[in-house]
């Protein structure tokens, strides 16, 4: 685990790709023994596996309340960098319901706020702004009002701009950069009360862009 910032009630980190939770997890409590009378060993909110970025590990009780209801709140702010295929707008937002896709349970599934739903559905709004872009791609900043499931990777495949290297939300023979071997989505930026994180972009998403241009 690389640190980005410990104190005596937070922790936080710069996940590698290929990390799944259950493998943080043990990780942490390898580490941090402590961490075992908390729930999910301290980890407020998650990445998906092959989402590489910063993730936010209270230490006590105290600090996953109060980081809880921040989240609940929405106070706190989140930016991710990701690739994706085609030319997109220069800015835009996106807002629907997310739900589990009856076809695939693995899945998410967007809804219109006047369609039937099937199961649970919840409100999700993503906001993006165009960084560059070259051929086939786009580079975007995202900034995340809501933390659902899959919400990045499910909301831009629905606007026909899946992310680059997505196995799941990606369409079928859809072109991949060169030497992109997971989905090209990474946590950058994270701010908490006054506090404000930031991680680089990593060095094989890093590689993939220089390929591009």
């Amino acid at each position: 685990m690389q640190i980005i910032h410990e104190n005596s009630d937070l922790l936080v980190i710069d996940k590698e790709p290929g990390i799944t939770i259950e493998e943080l997890t043990s990780n942490l409590l390898k580490r941090y023994s402590f961490l075992k009378d908390l729930p999910r060993a301290g980890i407020v909110h998650r990445l998906d596996k092959d989402t590489s970025g910063l993730l936010l590990i209270a230490k006590n009780v105290d600090s996953l309340n109060s980081l809880q209801k921040e989240f609940k709140e929405k106070k706190v702010e989140k930016k991710y960098i990701c690739l994706v295929i085609g030319k997109t707008e220069n800015h835009g937002e996106i807002k629907t319901l997310l739900g589990r896709n009856p076809n695939n349970r693995l899945k998410q599934k967007v809804y219109s706020f006047t369609e039937p739903k099937v199961g649970t559905t919840r409100e999700a709004i993503t906001e993006y702004k165009k960084i560059k872009e070259f051929k086939d791609y786009s580079l975007l900043e995202v900034k995340i009002q809501t933390g659902r499931k899959h919400q990045i990777r499910c909301h831009l495949s629905y606007i026909n701009h899946p992310i680059a290297g997505d196995n799941m939300y990606g369409f079928k023979n859809q072109t991949c950069p060169k030497e992109l071997s997971r989905q090209f989505l990474h946590a950058k930026y994270i701010k908490i009360k006054n506090k404000e994180f930031f991680s680089e972009l990593p060095k094989d998403l890093k590689k993939v862009l220089d390929n591009l241009i």
